[in-house]
């Protein structure tokens, strides 16, 4: 039982790995984009989509993926093309993917798909309580696998150092000659790519059908582990099982029908996401590693 408990927590800590991961390479290069979870949405609809027509859902990972990155690209234009505000952007973009999601979902209400099938690796496997990190699929490997080839570009590559550059002060960066724009346009394009990934894997993997706004806040929670993590990649990943471990403890509540209000335990993800925004925060402003210009726009003046 403790081991069933254990992968469900696993698995639900997966997409929040993926969008927040995205995110925190954007927050690096300096844009702060709070448009994940509508890109989240389009990426869950995309994947059950694709899955649906082709009947493959490694199809639908790239569908879901693709998804999350063109809406991201409404996002780069305004936000880094036409310096639009980017807290406003974000927000519209938010509403614009939710709305759009449910638009292309309607069709597929009803329907139901195969979804990624788990890679058992033997042996290791029937190790109790261990054997379950090797019970998951693709997909959730592939997420550990992304945060550590992030972790290793922003480290110790020279892009990772130019994109931390630009986020801590994009007018000295430009000074040097450093593509300040481009670099955000790429990160922004990352960070919607796994915003889409995420997305799709709810319906791929933790429920094989599509519901209208399916995500059910967890782009907004993926943000919240962004600053958790203080802009740390392998801190997202511990956030997530944290979180993941709390919206497994409210379904596990409402199961065994504990004497708490079901609203209480639904709650209980998103009343953590304030309280850590509320602790990790000083005088108003966030701080612990974030960019110097977070959320500042980048204008070129001649």
């Amino acid at each position: 039982m403790a081991e069933e408990l254990l992968l469900a927590i696993l698995l639900t800590s997966v997409p929040l790995i993926l969008a927040a991961t995205g995110e925190l390479v954007a927050e690096k290069s300096g844009v702060l984009n709070l448009g994940v979870e509508g890109m989240m949405l389009m990426g869950a609809v995309a994947a059950f989509g694709v899955a649906s027509l082709t009947g493959s859902p490694y199809l639908g990972i790239l569908g879901g993926g693709l998804a999350g990155l063109l809406i991201s690209l409404i996002f780069a234009v305004f936000v880094l093309g036409l310096a639009t505000n980017q807290v406003a952007t974000g927000l519209a973009l938010t509403i614009f993917g939710t709305g759009l999601s449910g638009l292309i979902g309607a069709p597929l209400v009803g329907q139901s798909i195969d979804g990624l099938p788990s890679l058992i690796i033997p042996w290791i496997s029937d190790i109790p309580m261990i054997g379950a990190f090797f019970r998951l699929d693709f997909l959730a490997y592939l997420s550990v696998i992304l945060v550590g080839l992030t972790a290793y570009v922003l480290n110790y590559t020279q892009f990772g150092l130019v994109l931390r550059a630009v986020g801590i002060n994009h007018d000295s960066a430009h000074a040097l000659g450093y593509p300040v724009l481009r670099v955000r346009f790429m990160a922004v394009l990352f960070g919607g790519f796994m915003a889409g990934l995420g997305g799709g894997y709810l319906p791929l993997v933790l429920t094989p059908h599509w519901a209208e706004g399916m995500t059910s806040g967890r782009g907004w929670i993926a943000l919240a582990l962004v600053v958790f993590a203080s802009w740390q990649p392998w801190r997202v990943t511990a956030g997530a099982i944290l979180f993941g471990g709390i919206t497994i403890m409210q379904l596990v509540g409402q199961a065994r029908g504990w004497a708490v209000p079901s609203q209480f335990l639904s709650m209980l993800p998103y009343f953590a996401t304030i309280t850590v925004l509320v602790l990790i925060s000083r005088g108003g402003r966030i701080q612990f590693g974030a960019p110097a210009h977070l959320g500042k726009n980048f204008l070129i003046t001649r």
